[in-house]
C-alpha cells in the first residue's frame, strides 16, 4: 500500500485576539490564521461573499457568437437539441439549459448518450438521429471540444453547433458556430476554472445580462454540478456554490428537494461535502448504470409525486452501484496480490461494469498512491476509466501513448479511453515508461491545518462556527485537524461492513468518529491502540440530538517518542537511551513524595516537575520500573498525559525489576568495544 506523509504543524494553534474580537470562535480564528486570513478585514472579505466576484461572460472566446446564434434560434423557434454528458456536471448543465430554452418557447430535445452503448462525447449516429427529428441547432454542454469530425458531419447535414465545454482542447478546434471553452488558448476569461455547468450558466448570463436573477433560478443546479466535478471553490465558483447551498436549504427545485429528503439530508445543514458525498453519487448512479433518464426526469419535473418516485429510484440505484463497485474493488486487489506498483496500475477484465470502474480506479489510486486505469473488456475491445494521483497529468500521458489507443478524452486528473485487447500490454509498458520519465511533481500528502491541543477547540460552538468556511472543496479545502496520541477504544463495522464507527479518547474526553470505505482489517488497528487521527470536525444531527462527530480521513498507529513508547509498554532500542541508576530513582521518588505522592500531566510537564535535568525516556523508564514493582500506579489519559500515584505501604528491591535488567543488558550489548579489545 502507498504511504502518505502527514504534514503536521509543529506548533500549537495560533488564535489571534483580533479575530476573536471580530466574533470568530477560537477554532475558526486558528484555521483562518493558518490560511493567511489574519485580520478582521481579511476575514470579512473571505467569509462574506458578494456578487462582485462574478466575471463578465462576454470576455470568453466565442461567447458573442454563441449568443448571436442562440438568439437567432429563439427568435425563429428553431428545433434545438441540448447534447450533454452522463455525469452530474453534464446532467445538471443539460437540464438547466433545456429548462431555460423551453421556458423561452423553444422546441428543445435533450440528448445524453448511453454510457454503455455510446460512451462519452458527441457521436455521429446521435447527430444523424437528432437531424432526422428536425434539429437545426445542436448545443453541447460539458463535452464537444474535441468533436472535430462530428461537428463537420453535423454541418454536412445542415445542422449548426454551439459547443460549450470545459475540458482540455486539442490543437484543432471544431468548426462550429461557436466554441466556448475557458481552456482555449486564445480565451482571456479571468473567472477561474469553471465546470461544464458553469460554462453553460455563463452562456445564460450572456444571454440575459442578469446573473443574480439566473442564480435565483438555477443556483442549486450549478452548485451541484460544480461540486460534483471537483472544481476549485474560489472566486466566482465559491460565490455561485454559496448561493446554491442557500437555495438547496431554502427553495430547491422539486427534484433536488425530493432527493434531499430521500437521502436523509432534508433536515441537515447543507454543505458542499453533503452535496459531494450524498447528492452527487445518487445522481451519478443513473449515468453509471445506463439509466440517466431517471436523473434527468428528476431535475426537470415540476411534480412533487414524480420527484419522490425518481428520488427513490436513484437511491436504490446507488445501493446497486455500491455493491458492484465493492466486487470490482475486491477483484482488482486480488489481481494485484502483494505487488506494490511502482508505476500506473493498468488492469483489464471481462465482466467489469463500465459505469463503475472509475470509482474502483479512484480507490486504487488512494490505496497504492499511483495513477490507476481500469479497463472493461468486451471481446476484442476495451473501455477504460483513468484516475490520476499526485498531480500526474493523465491527458498528456494518454496523448503520449495514443498510438496504442482507439480513442481517449478527459483532463489531467480523470479520463476515459477505448483500446483493443491486444494493445493493452504495450499500452501498460508505454504508460509506465512515461510515468517514470515524467514523475509526479507531488506525492501523497495529508496537509493538516491544526493539531488539536485541548478539548476547547472541539466544543460544539466552535465546530458550528467552522461552517462559516463553506463552501469548502478544491482551492478552499475543508479544515483538516488531527489528534496525536489518542486512545482507540472502539472500532465497529457499520453499513454492511463497508464503513467503521470509531471512538477515540483524548484530553479525558470521548469522541465519536466515522470512517467511510474502510474495514477494521485494512486499518491494522485494534481497540486499545494509541493512534493519530486526521479528521474533519462536523455536527451530527440524529433524532433531534446534536453532537460533535469526527469524520476520519486517515488514522495510523502512534509511535511517538522513545519516552512515549516506554510509557505505552514498548521497550525501544537501547542505543541512545540512558538507563536510570539508583540516584535517578531516588531523585524521582523524593520529588513525588514531596508532592504528596501524586503528579499529573504530560511527559514534558512531569519531567519539569520531578527531574528537570533528566531525559524524558530515562524518566519514563524510572516510572515504569516503579510501576512494575507495585510502587506506583500510572493512569494514562493519552500517549503523553499520565497521572502518577504512589501506592502507600509497598516496599520493593530495584534489583528485582526485569525491565531494569533488560535495559541494562541491552545497553551492554550496544556499548562500544574498548580499544584493544576483541571485536
Amino acid at each position: 500500500m502507498g504511504e502518505t506523509q502527514w504534514n503536521i504543524p509543529p506548533e500549537d494553534p495560533v488564535i489571534p485576539q483580533a479575530l476573536l474580537d471580530a466574533g470568530c470562535s477560537p477554532l475558526l480564528s486558528a484555521v483562518l490564521y493558518v490560511r493567511g486570513v489574519d485580520t478582521p478585514e481579511k476575514a470579512g472579505a473571505f467569509l462574506e461573499l458578494s456578487g462582485d466576484c462574478l466575471s463578465d461572460p462576454l470576455t470568453m472566446a466565442d461567447m458573442s457568437a454563441a449568443v448571436a446564434r442562440l438568439r437567432a434560434a429563439i427568435a425563429a423557434k428553431e428545433h434545438v437539441a441540448v447534447y450533454g454528458d452522463y455525469d452530474v456536471d453534464g446532467i445538471t448543465s443539460s437540464c438547466m439549459l433545456t429548462d431555460y430554452l423551453r421556458g423561452r418557447g423553444v422546441p428543445c430535445e435533450l440528448y445524453i448518450p448511453d454510457r454503455m452503448e455510446e460512451g462519452y462525447g458527441v457521436n455521429a449516429a446521435a447527430v444523424r438521429t437528432l437531424r432526422e427529428k428536425g434539429v437545426s441547432l445542436l448545443i453541447t454542454v460539458d463535452c464537444g471540444v474535441t468533436a472535430v469530425e462530428e461537428t463537420a458531419y453535423a454541418a454536412s447535414l445542415g445542422m449548426d453547433m454551439i459547443i460549450t465545454d470545459h475540458h482540455e482542447c486539442r490543437q484543432a478546434l471544431p468548426a462550429a458556430a461557436a466554441v466556448v471553452d475557458p481552456k482555449r488558448a486564445d480565451c482571456g476569461y479571468q473567472g477561474g476554472t469553471l465546470a461544464g455547468v458553469g460554462v453553460a450558466f455563463k452562456l445564460l448570463c450572456a444571454m440575459e445580462g442578469d446573473a443574480e436573477a439566473l442564480l435565483d433560478r438555477y443556483a442549486d443546479l450549478v452548485a451541484v454540478g460544480t461540486v460534483a466535478d471537483v472544481m476549485p471553490l474560489t472566486g466566482e465558483n465559491r460565490y455561485i456554490v454559496r448561493r446554491g447551498l442557500e437555495k438547496l436549504e431554502q427553495d430547491p427545485c422539486p427534484g433536488l428537494r425530493a432527493l434531499l429528503a430521500e437521502s436523509g439530508m432534508g433536515e441537515k445543514k447543507i454543505t458542499s461535502s453533503g452535496v459531494g458525498f450524498t447528492l452527487a453519487p445518487r445522481l451519478n448512479a443513473s449515468g453509471r448504470l445506463g439509466r440517466v433518464g431517471c436523473a434527468v426526469e428528476l431535475l426537470l419535473t415540476d411534480s412533487e409525486r414524480d420527484a419522490a418516485q425518481r428520488a427513490e429510484e436513484l437511491c436504490r440505484m446507488n445501493r446497486d452501484r455500491q455493491t458492484l463497485e465493492l466486487n470490482i474493488w475486491r477483484q482488482a486487489r486480488e489481481k494485484l496480490g502483494d505487488t506494490v506498483p511502482e508505476g500506473p496500475i493498468v488492469l483489464a477484465q471481462e465482466g467489469w461494469h463500465q459505469g463503475v470502474i472509475g470509482i474502483a480506479a479512484s480507490r486504487l489510486t488512494e490505496a497504492y498512491s499511483v495513477p490507476a486505469i481500469m479497463i472493461c473488456l468486451d471481446g476484442d475491445n476495451g473501455k477504460g476509466s483513468c484516475r490520476s494521483f499526485g498531480g500526474f497529468n493523465l491527458f498528456e500521458a494518454l496523448s503520449a501513448c495514443a498510438q496504442y489507443l482507439e480513442g481517449f478524452g478527459g483532463h489531467a486528473l480523470a479520463a476515459g479511453l477505448t483500446i483493443r485487447r491486444e494493445n493493452i500490454p504495450a499500452f501498460r509498458e508505454a504508460m509506465t515508461r512515461y510515468y517514470h520519465s515524467h514523475p509526479p511533481l507531488n506525492y501523497a500528502t495529508l496537509d493538516i491545518d491544526l493539531r488539536v491541543n485541548g478539548p476547547e477547540l472541539l466544543r460544539m460552538d466552535c465546530v458550528e462556527d467552522l461552517e462559516r468556511m463553506e463552501p469548502c472543496g478544491a482551492g478552499n479545502p475543508r479544515p483538516l485537524l488531527c489528534l496525536l496520541g489518542a486512545r482507540l477504544t472502539e472500532l465497529v463495522p457499520i453499513g454492511g461492513g463497508r464503513h467503521l464507527r470509531v471512538r477515540l479518547e483524548r484530553f479525558g474526553q470521548s469522541y465519536e468518529a466515522v470512517w467511510f470505505s474502510h474495514t477494521a482489517e485494512e486499518t491494522g488497528l485494534h481497540p486499545g491502540d494509541w493512534v493519530d487521527a486526521a479528521f474533519y470536525p462536523q455536527i451530527n444531527l440524529f433524532r433531534g440530538h446534536k453532537s460533535v462527530q469526527l469524520l476520519l480521513c486517515a488514522m495510523r498507529a502512534h509511535t511517538g517518542t522513545a519516552a512515549e513508547q516506554i510509557m505505552q509498554g514498548t521497550l525501544p532500542d537501547a542505543a541512545g537511551v540512558a538507563v536510570p541508576v539508583r540516584e535517578d530513582f531516588a531523585l524521582v521518588w523524593r520529588a513525588l513524595a514531596a508532592r504528596g505522592g501524586h503528579c499529573d500531566g504530560e511527559l514534558a510537564g512531569l519531567a519539569e516537575a520531578l527531574a528537570p535535568r533528566m531525559r524524558e525516556e530515562t524518566l519514563a523508564l524510572t516510572l515504569k520500573v516503579f510501576e512494575e514493582l507495585g510502587l506506583l500506579r500510572i493512569t494514562s489519559e493519552t500517549a503523553r498525559r499520565h497521572a502518577l500515584r504512589i501506592i502507600p505501604g509497598v516496599r520493593a528491591d530495584l534489583e528485582t525489576s526485569r525491565l531494569l535488567q533488560r535495559m541494562r543488558a541491552g545497553a551492554a550489548r550496544t556499548a562500544p568495544v574498548p580499544a584493544g579489545g576483541k571485536g
